[in-house]
């Protein structure tokens, strides 16, 4: 197994219902610190890591503005919910030895450092993970438009989106098994298709960028390491076919 890493700077979006477990609500230890050793194992293969971390675990905007919320208000409260993962990732990240800084779209100084785009990329050169938290800081979007904007803010060779499921299915595999499963996409294919991976938005940052996405397990121990040795099962969008 080759141990030289395919890509330089990297960032990883994960779900907060990635964080759940088996759990319901909230969070759970054993797949935090699971998600962690995966993330440590790529910055020992000299990757610069930086994070994104969805609020779903703790409160969707969308969901509480179908209850009658006022939407905005509800995304905020979304928002606050995604830098209680991020806290909670760099907290399980420093447990195993690596430098790690959240930084807010929202600006909360007393618990994390607001988003300063320089600032960050000086962190990742010295191989800190960032960890980026409140989305865009913009109600109506969401932590996957804000993992594709802060990839082509920071510069990075790839966006890769750990899910529950090693790649891209033509329908979800839990509920349809033989459903296709594909290896390459473009973006187009993606919009076309209507393939609900990433919404519309983020694809859209992402092709005028030219920023690539792989689409992965993060589930499966090790799978982040070996993607970015172009090993494993994984589905990768871009411009080509």
């Amino acid at each position: 197994m080759s141990e030289t890493p395919k890509y330089k700077r990297v960032l990883l979006k994960v779900s907060g219902e990635a964080l759940m477990g088996n759990r319901s609500y909230g969070l759970d230890v054993a797949t935090l610190k699971a998600i962690a050793q995966d993330v440590s194992g790529v910055v020992d293969l000299g990757v610069e890591v930086a994070m994104v971390i969805g609020g779903g675990n703790i409160f969707r905007g969308i969901a509480g503005a179908a209850t009658g919320m006022d939407r905005a208000q509800a995304d905020y409260m979304g928002m606050l919910a995604t830098v209680m993962n991020a806290l909670a990732m760099q907290s399980a990240l420093e447990k195993m030895g690596v430098q790690t800084r959240v930084q807010s779209a929202i600006e909360m100084s007393a618990i994390c450092e607001p988003y300063i785009r320089r600032r960050a990329m000086r962190h990742m050169e010295k191989g800190r993970v960032v960890i980026f938290g409140a989305g865009t800081g913009n109600p109506f979007f969401t932590t996957d438009t804000a993992a594709a904007l802060r990839a082509a803010e920071m510069g990075c060779d790839v966006l890769l989106k750990g899910t529950q499921v090693d790649g891209v299915y033509a329908a979800d595999p839990r509920t349809t098994p033989d459903a296709e499963r594909y290896t390459t996409l473009t973006y187009l294919e993606m919009l076309s298709r209507d393939l609900a991976v990433m919404d519309a938005a983020a694809i859209s940052v992402a092709r005028e960028n030219h920023l690539p996405i792989i689409v992965f397990n993060i589930h499966e121990p090790g799978a982040f390491t070996a993607v970015m040795k172009g090993e494993g099962r994984f589905t990768t969008v871009t411009d080509t076919p």
